[in-house]
């Protein structure tokens, strides 16, 4: 007869599945190897993120039909021929933005210099217009390799009106169709060939810690990242929901480098999202998923909302490590102190293992102390403990208290193991099944024993079930 392993409303029906969880819980971080870099840069609503998706053969970077989606410069890794590099999609660059839209130029700029290639993607169907002149006038100034693409080019008909491009003085324009694929194929070859080996700026290392920062929207995700950063890699604003697309930057911190990556913020549920929120929506919950540890941002300043206790219970779902930053520490004041510590003795009853770390983004306030508490919050979630002295302690436990009775019966707990780490995950082979607040009573006093501070931990039960005899 098959033994099922109760994974919360979950069954793994034998112990080769059981295996296979175990296979799947394990996080491997892929080393970190310097690409090239490839920027998309041009004005707005050219069809650059359609492009990226393209070029990296699928749908990442957020695309809508209106212009100023893209804010962020967001790099994704692509794969052409053998060759993989870095293709950084950014917003609309416009010479006289103001406002916003200046901050989302000026991280185009930063592209535009940083990068080992850049293609300046035209509306073959619009034309060249002042704004493509002046992007021009700004690429010719560096000595980056430049491929002028003609997008939009859906059939033999437009490519008479994509020829005269060539006004612009960057050579032959590459006509392709971002959204049919059209001619980029060809494009491709001709970005490898021009793309180096090696990027110019090789940032080097290998395996850094993955921590995407989450919360709702406008609640300083950027500023934290910048601040950390040392410089201006996420665009920020006062308009809430200024960044979309996730955001990857690796920043230096106690004399190791960690990835970070900012991500949109969640306004709703994904399932209540519509058209960009939508999409940016499930690009935050992918880079959740990717990632190691979350630094889960509150507004100290302002009373914990659903919105809050939404992200942290997907971050809780997602098993990965959490540490919560409750940021704008230096508009609080001693009444609020208080109000805010019976919110969290109230509202995050689910998460008390968290670590918790008060900072300012905007000042630079205690934002030092974000990195002992990542390593905390890490070092608990790669923990493992050996399978006899989890067994040991098992039993002083039980033995002090007892699970309760369940169908007239008394469970007895036979043997535990680890199953996983990354988060820590526990099986318990019992002859019948443990009540829920049990279990929960069992993973208090691992926490006691073990630590596990800021990690999910996970117990699971599996019942032996008795073998009819009768023939």
């Amino acid at each position: 007869m098959s033994e099922d392993v109760l994974v919360g409303d979950g069954v793994w029906s034998d112990e080769s599945d059981w295996e296979v969880a175990d296979l799947d819980g394990e996080f491997d971080v892929d080393a970190h190897l310097p690409m090239p870099t490839l920027a998309v840069v041009g004005r707005p609503n050219v069809g650059k993120s359609t492009l990226v998706n393209r070029i990296i053969g699928r749908r990442e970077a957020v695309v809508e039909d209106i212009p100023g989606v893209t804010r962020d410069r967001v790099s994704y890794e692509a794969n052409w021929a053998g060759r993989k590099f870095l293709v950084q999609d950014t917003g609309g660059w416009e010479p006289d933005a103001k406002g916003l839209q200046q901050s989302v130029a000026r991280q185009a700029e930063l592209a535009m210099n940083t990068a080992d290639a850049i293609l300046l993607v035209v509306d073959a169907v619009v034309g060249a217009t002042a704004t493509d002149e002046a992007a021009v006038k700004v690429l010719r100034r560096a000595k980056t390799p430049v491929i002028l693409v003609a997008n939009k080019v859906d059939d033999q008909r437009l490519e008479s009106e994509a020829a005269a491009l060539w006004s612009l003085g960057l050579g032959e324009p590459r006509m392709v169709s971002a959204s049919h694929g059209r001619g980029t194929g060809d494009l491709l070859d001709d970005v490898l060939a021009v793309l180096p080996e090696t990027p110019r700026e090789g940032s080097g290392g290998s395996g850094p810690r993955r921590v995407t920062l989450v919360g709702k929207p406008n609640v300083g995700k950027s500023s934290l990242l910048n601040k950390l950063a040392g410089d201006e890699r996420s665009v920020v604003h006062d308009v809430a929901g200024t960044t979309v697309d996730p955001v990857d930057t690796l920043v230096e911190l106690g004399g190791k480098v960690w990835k970070f990556v900012d991500t949109a913020g969640l306004r709703r549920k994904v399932s209540h999202a519509s058209g960009m929120e939508f999409y940016a929506s499930l690009r935050t919950k992918s880079a959740l998923e990717a990632s190691e540890v979350a630094i889960m941002l509150v507004d100290a300043s302002q009373p914990i909302t659903e919105q809050d206790l939404r992200v942290i219970s997907m971050v809780a779902e997602s098993g990965r490590a959490l540490v919560l930053a409750f940021n704008k520490w230096d508009l609080v004041d001693e009444d609020r102190r208080l109000q805010l510590e019976r919110e969290i003795d109230r509202d995050l009853v689910r998460v008390p293992w968290a670590q918790r770390v008060n900072i300012s983004a905007h000042t630079g306030r205690a934002v030092q102390k974000l990195v002992p508490a990542m390593e905390t919050a890490l070092e608990s979630w790669d923990k493992r403990i050996p399978t006899g002295r989890l067994n040991t302690w098992l039993k002083e436990v039980i033995a002090a208290t007892p699970p309760p009775m369940r169908g007239g019966r008394l469970p007895r707990v036979l043997f535990a193991t680890q199953a996983t780490t990354r988060p820590p995950t526990f099986v318990l082979f019992s002859t019948g099944f443990l009540e829920a607040g049990y279990r929960r009573f069992l993973e208090r006093r691992l926490r006691e024993e073990f630590g596990f501070d800021g990690s999910p931990v996970r117990i699971s039960v599996r019942v032996r079930e008795k073998r009819d005899r009768r023939k």
